[in-house]
């Protein structure tokens, strides 16, 4: 069994709507430091696959077909034992 996390960014060229709105209510909080936030998806997914290489293959097609969309969004993913 395995565990994997998936982290999923707006690509840096990307207009982020949901970023520029968490920026303003921090910097109107008193956070006056931030001067950028990018929101995105974190999902944890369990797997039950024998090896780290073929839970990390499969988390990777998962990612590629429904997770992100390669046009606008980059994908990140951390695989350990469960």
């Amino acid at each position: 069994m395995f565990k994997a996390e998936v982290f999923v960014t707006l690509k840096p060229v990307v207009n982020d709507p949901a970023g520029l709105t968490i920026r303003g209510g921090l910097q109107a909080l008193g956070f006056e430091s931030v001067k950028d936030v990018r929101a995105g998806k974190y999902l944890a997914i369990t797997l039950d696959e024998p090896d780290e290489a073929r839970a990390r293959a499969r988390v990777e097609e998962m990612a590629q077909q429904l997770l992100a969309n390669a046009v606008i969004e980059d994908f990140r993913i951390e695989v350990q034992p469960a």
